[in-house]
C-alpha cells in the first residue's frame, strides 16, 4: 500500500507503509531516491552538513530558563570531609603528576625551572621573538618602555603552599604534599613594613589555600587593625574542610574581600582543571558565603570570581563573560557574585609542563605574543605591587616569585637574567624599612612576562 506525505501537490512522494515479514525485513521494494538537484545558495543555504558523520553529535537539549541543577539536592551532606584524600589519591594515580614528581626528586626545582626557561626561549628563539624588554622597546618606543617600580599599593604575601587541591594550571605547584608555609617572625615583619607604607592600600593573601596556613587569620586580623583592605585569594573548597567550619562567619566578620577561582561553571571542565569532587564543593561553598551575605546587592561583603582557559587559548571578553556567568550561576544555582576576572593562563611550571607535553608550547607563545596589547604594560602588576615569598624573600610578582626571579636591587636598565646570582636572591624583608625603599627599581622581566601582556593580560 502507498501513502502520500507532504506539504503541497508538487512535493507528493510515495513510500512506502511498514510491510515488515516476521523476521523484521520489509518486503517492499524501495521507491527510487530523489536526485539531487544542484541548489543555489540562496534557496538552500543550510544544505552544507559535513560528510564526516563520525564526527556528528548530539546537542543537549536547552534547559528550560530557572532550572535549578538537581545535584542542589543533598548537596550539603554530599560534600562533607576533606577534599584531600581525593586529592592524593589522584595525584598518585595520574601519570602526569608522577613524572613531575620524578623529576623533581631527580634534578631538583632549580634545575626544573631553569630547564623550563629554556624550552619557553627556545619556542621565541624559533619564532625569532626578541627578549621581552626589547619587544616592548620596539613596540612602544624606548621612552614607554622602561618597565620600573612605582608606587606600591598592594602587599601580596603568599603565605605558603600547602593546599588541599593540585590543580591542572596552578603556576605554584601546591598540593597537600607540599608542607612549606610561612612562620609567625616573617608574618610579624610583613606587617611591620605594611604599617610602615602608607601608600600599600591592599593585603592580598595567596597561597597555595592561604587559610590552611597557620598566620591566614593573624595575618588577616592584624591587617584590618591596620585599616588595610585585605583579600583572601580563596579556591573556595577550603570552606568545606574540617576545622574550617567557621571560616565563612571569620571573614564576614572581618570583612574580608574573598576573590574566588571558578575556571568553569559546568561540572566536567572544572572537575577536569581542579580535579574530582571539586566542582560540588565548589558550588557548596559559594552558596555559603551568599549566605553569609556575600555577592548580595547591597552587601558590604564583596565576592569576585576569578576565571582562566582550560587549555591553550585566551580568556573571552570579560564583560560577555561575566555576563554568561551570572546567568548561569544565578539561573542553575541561584548564586549570585560581584565581578568576574579572566585571566590568561601562564606559560610557567604546571600549565608550561602541560603545554610541552601536548607540543603546544611554541604555538602558545606565539599566541601570547601576536596578541600583545601596549594598554596593559601600565597596569601590570609588577609595577605597583610587591610580592613576599612563604620564607621572605622580595619579588616583583607572583610569577616572578614561582620562577624565582628576585627584585633587582638595581634601578640599571637593562633584562636582568634570571640565572644570575644578584637576581635570583634577590632581598628578603629583612632588607627594607618600607615599600617606599624600593620606588624606582627596575622590574626583573624574562619571556615568561609576554603572558601578563596578551589580551586583556594576566595581572
Amino acid at each position: 500500500m502507498l501513502r502520500r506525505v507532504g506539504l503541497s501537490p508538487s512535493l507528493y512522494r510515495c513510500i512506502p507503509t511498514c510491510t515488515c515479514s516476521l523476521s523484521g525485513k520489509s518486503n517492499a521494494p524501495l521507491p527510487d531516491p530523489v536526485p539531487d538537484v544542484a541548489p543555489s545558495d540562496t534557496s538552500l543555504p543550510d544544505y552544507n552538513t559535513d560528510v564526516n558523520v563520525h564526527s556528528h553529535r548530539l546537542k543537549r537539549p536547552d534547559k528550560p530558563p530557572g532550572t535549578r541543577w538537581k545535584g542542589l539536592d543533598g548537596l550539603k551532606s554530599e560534600t562533607r570531609g576533606s577534599l584531600i584524600p581525593d586529592t592524593l589519591k589522584e595525584m598518585d594515580e595520574n601519570p602526569e603528576f608522577q613524572l613531575t614528581a620524578s623529576n623533581l626528586r631527580r634534578l631538583g626545582q632549580a634545575t626544573l625551572t631553569r630547564e623550563e626557561r629554556k624550552k619557553r626561549q627556545r619556542a621565541l628563539d624559533d619564532l625569532g621573538v626578541p627578549k621581552f624588554k626589547d619587544f616592548i622597546q620596539d613596540s612602544l618606543g624606548a621612552t614607554n618602555s622602561q618597565l620600573t617600580k612605582n608606587k606600591v599599593e598592594i602587599l601580596q604575601l603568599n603565605i605558603g603552599l600547602y593546599c588541599n587541591q593540585a590543580c591542572s594550571h596552578c603556576h605554584v605547584e601546591s598540593s597537600p604534599k607540599r608542607a612549606e608555609v610561612m612562620t609567625r617572625d616573617i608574618a610579624d615583619r610583613c606587617l611591620d613594613i605594611l604599617a610602615q607604607s602608607p601608600s600599600i592600600h591592599t593585603l592580598d593573601l595567596t597561597g597555595g589555600a592561604p587559610e590552611l596556613c597557620p598566620e591566614f587569620r593573624y595575618l588577616a586580623t592584624k591587617g584590618r587593625q591596620l585599616g588595610k583592605h585585605v583579600i583572601d585569594r580563596c579556591n573556595l573548597t577550603v570552606l568545606l574542610e574540617p576545622g574550617q567550619e567557621d571560616l565563612g562567619n571569620f571573614l564576614a566578620e572581618n570583612q574580608i574581600h574573598v576573590i574566588a577561582s571558578l575556571p568553569c561553571y559546568t561540572a566536567k571542565n572544572l572537575n577536569l582543571q581542579r580535579g574530582k569532587g571539586v566542582f560540588g564543593k565548589s558550588i557548596q561553598a559559594l552558596l555559603v558565603l551568599n549566605a553569609l551575605g556575600y555577592g548580595q546587592q547591597d552587601s558590604s561583603l564583596k565576592l569576585d570570581l576569578v576565571y582562566n582557559p582550560l587549555g591553550a587559548y585566551l580568556p573571552p571578553k570579560q564583560d560577555q563573560l561575566e555576563e554568561k556567568y551570572r546567568q548561569e550561576l544565578g539561573d542553575t544555582f541561584g548564586i549570585q557574585f560581584n565581578r568576574l576576572f579572566t585571566m590568561t593562563n601562564m606559560p610557567i611550571k604546571r600549565f608550561a609542563d602541560f603545554l610541552h607535553r601536548r607540543n603546544e608550547l611554541e604555538d602558545y607563545m606565539q599566541l601570547l605574543v601576536r596578541n600583545f596589547n601596549p594598554t596593559t604594560v601600565d597596569h601590570l602588576m609588577c609595577r605597583n605591587h610587591l610580592s613576599v615569598n612563604w620564607d621572605g624573600r622580595l619579588y616583583d610578582c607572583d610569577f616572578n616569585q614561582q620562577l624565582d626571579i628576585g627584585v633587582t636591587q638595581n634601578k640599571g636598565e637593562g633584562e636582568q637574567d634570571s640565572s644570575a646570582s644578584h637576581v635570583r636572591k634577590g632581598t628578603t624583608v629583612w632588607d627594607i624599612s618600607s615599600a617606599g625603599d624600593l620606588m624606582g627599581f627596575k622590574v626583573a622581566t624574562d619571556n615568561h612576562c609576554f603572558g601578563c601582556t596578551a589580551g586583556m593580560g594576566s595581572s
